[in-house]
């Protein structure tokens, strides 16, 4: 989570060498954030500018804030989660958008599951042609 997605960019550019896509503008729910990926493929850099009281806030400064993971089904990812002790920070189900937060205190981060039925559009978006990529089993075991 960033305050300044450009400065960000320029930042791990100069550092890492990191290529970037360009900026995207959206909105969820009541807030308007901006968002980027790294080029190239995996493992994508994720950089978020999010206003005050989002699930994106770096209004107190910028934070390594989540790792995101391919799930074959969110809402059983979470269950699964939350019985692991790492409840909801925060879910974009109810705002039409199968991902969610939760808090995982071990790393000092949260960990993000997006559904899988989302990795095409995603691959189109940010990663054009790139191949599928991993993705958690959430098919309940006997």
């Amino acid at each position: 989570m960033v305050p300044d997605i450009e400065q960000a960019m320029q930042d791990f550019q100069r550092a890492a060498g990191a290529e970037w896509s360009d900026p995207v503008s959206d909105r969820l729910g009541e807030w308007d954030y901006r968002i980027v990926f790294t080029a190239g493929g995996p493992p994508f850099i994720e950089l978020i500018e999010g206003p005050p009281g989002s699930p994106w806030n770096a209004s107190g400064g910028a934070r390594f804030d989540h790792i995101g993971f391919w799930t074959s089904d969110v809402r059983h990812g979470s269950q699964r989660l939350e019985e692991a002790s790492m409840p909801v920070d925060f879910s974009g189900c109810p705002y039409g958008r199968p991902f969610a937060y939760h808090q995982m205190d071990s790393i000092g981060a949260r960990i993000e599951l997006v559904d899988v039925t989302r990795q095409a559009s995603f691959l189109n978006r940010w990663h054009p042609g790139g191949k599928p990529m991993p993705v958690i089993d959430e098919t309940p075991r006997s």
